[in-house]
């Protein structure tokens, strides 16, 4: 194979990457640039559960993160077509306690595309996308990806109706309010250099919901129904529902898998005939 991958490498070598004009359209930030002082810059970035293999269809986590705030919201959608991940993040906007200004995203075609361009253009939300293979442009939704979906929901593949519809309520209620209202986020203020080291200020930690209720530009009807439903709220009720949901989604999984593996060990029905040796009788 020498020849070949040597072939191949001096093919690509002085190939020019393919820069379609939807891709001039959608301006490139990096983390710098984004707007991290008002609400409604939001960060989108899908998680993949396929397992050990890719082949085939599965379950992608939608994941959407403020900057200013660190309010999170997610949720599930099989495969990642066009259709189907626009839907999800129009379902994950109305969640919100403000409206969207800007979503920033990778260079991938699931959020590249000219259904959710369209999108953005009717909603009047400016759509800008990261650098390829420059993850901290897209950060904070990236830090989001491990603390609220791979540490609970793990690396598992899914891939079914059933696991579906168990993480999109897992997302959209207990998981949301548990993370939303009770787990508190620090803010990274500034960063100053000394020599060859770097000095990074944080501000107190404070949830999701207290950036929210401090903010300028939330309405004060989005407050008080906020504070009310964090009033009615108990955390360690909720952390019990999560684990519930979670028990559940593996018990799902495992009972899936036993199904599979009982396919492939069922016995061909293919039936086979021994001939059998004839007798002698002998007189």
């Amino acid at each position: 194979m020498k020849h070949e991958k040597e072939a191949r490498r001096q093919k690509g070598k002085y190939h020019k990457a393919p820069r379609p004009l939807l891709y001039q359209k959608i301006p490139v930030k990096v983390f710098s640039e984004q707007d991290r002082g008002k609400e409604g810059t939001i960060q989108i970035d899908l998680v993949e559960h396929c397992g050990q293999s890719a082949s085939g269809e599965f379950i992608y986590t939608l994941s959407c993160t403020d900057i200013a705030t660190g309010w999170h919201e997610a949720g599930a959608v099989m495969g990642k077509s066009q259709r189907r991940v626009s839907e999800g993040l129009l379902l994950a906007r109305t969640r919100f306690p403000f409206p969207w200004k800007e979503m920033h995203s990778d260079g991938g075609g699931e959020f590249i595309n000219d259904h959710l361009y369209r999108i953005s253009l009717q909603e009047r939300i400016v759509f800008s996308r990261s650098r390829p293979y420059k993850k901290n442009d897209n950060c904070l939704v990236e830090q989001k990806n491990w603390t609220h979906v791979r540490k609970l929901v793990g690396y598992y593949r899914y891939d079914t109706k059933e696991e579906t519809d168990i993480l999109n309520s897992l997302y959209r209620n207990e998981l949301r309010l548990f993370k939303n209202f009770f787990q508190p986020v620090m803010k990274l203020k500034d960063k100053v250099r000394e020599g060859g080291k770097i000095h990074r200020r944080y501000d107190t930690p404070k949830t999701p919901y207290h950036r929210v209720m401090e903010s300028k530009v939330v309405l004060e009807e989005t407050k008080e129904r906020l504070s009310a439903l964090y009033r009615s709220l108990n955390p360690a009720k909720l952390k019990r529902d999560i684990d519930k949901k979670l028990t559940l989604l593996y018990q799902v999984k495992h009972h899936a898998q036993k199904v599979e593996s009982k396919k492939k060990l069922q016995p061909s029905m293919v039936t086979f005939f021994i001939a059998q040796p004839e007798t002698v009788s002998v007189t």
